[in-house]
């Protein structure tokens, strides 16, 4: 994987137009949950809309969206180093975070990390029933860092799920399988707000 072209969020800004070349998408909802995308719209395709799907009406959302018609892997800040100020601003509210990311692959998986380990094993588990979810506890898809946009809430600590193509070429070719994903998600959150 390329290098990013921008070290964080000031350096794109210089370079990027917003509305042109990325958007910033962010509702806040009386909740202390966020679903987050950091790499949206156009930087990794299909998680602004399950962002969308598993945020519904009761979680707040964030999405940072490339709108380029080419080059829109230019606009992608790695977890560690994303610190967009409304994306921050958001977490400092939010006790649990769930951030969805875009992995390559032909397979259809998900791997679940982030130090919120609880969250992270009941996504995991209520996804399993339907869908291939691996935990990533170590390597580069396990989210351990405390930099990482997951672990930047209130607690410290979050999940991020990365998704393969396949699986989120499924999601969105059937809005049934998309609402069993996102289901199986909100459960999980649920059920870790109400412990």
């Amino acid at each position: 994987m390329a290098a990013d072209k921008y070290q964080n969020f000031a350096e794109l800004i210089r370079h990027e137009r917003e509305g042109v070349d990325f958007r910033i998408c962010r509702t806040i909802r009386p909740s202390p949950v966020a679903i987050i995308a950091p790499h949206g719209g156009k930087i990794e395709p299909g998680t602004s809309e399950i962002v969308s799907a598993i945020a519904r009406d009761r979680y707040s959302l964030y999405c940072f969206e490339g709108l380029k018609r080419c080059g829109n892997g230019d606009l992608h800040i790695t977890s560690t180093n994303f610190d967009e100020p409304s994306c921050l601003d958001l977490l400092a509210r939010c006790d649990v975070v769930v951030v969805i990311h875009g992995l390559r692959g032909d397979d259809k998986f998900v791997d679940a990390g982030g130090l919120d380990v609880k969250l992270r094993n009941a996504i995991c588990g209520g996804l399993s029933a339907r869908f291939d979810a691996r935990m990533a506890e170590t390597g580069r898809y396990a989210g351990v860092s405390p930099a990482n946009i997951c672990n930047r809430g209130r607690g410290g600590a979050g999940v991020q799920l990365e998704i393969t193509k396949a699986l989120r070429d499924a999601l969105l070719a059937s809005s049934e399988t998309m609402e069993a994903f996102a289901d199986a998600v909100m459960q999980a959150i649920d059920g870790a707000l109400a412990s």
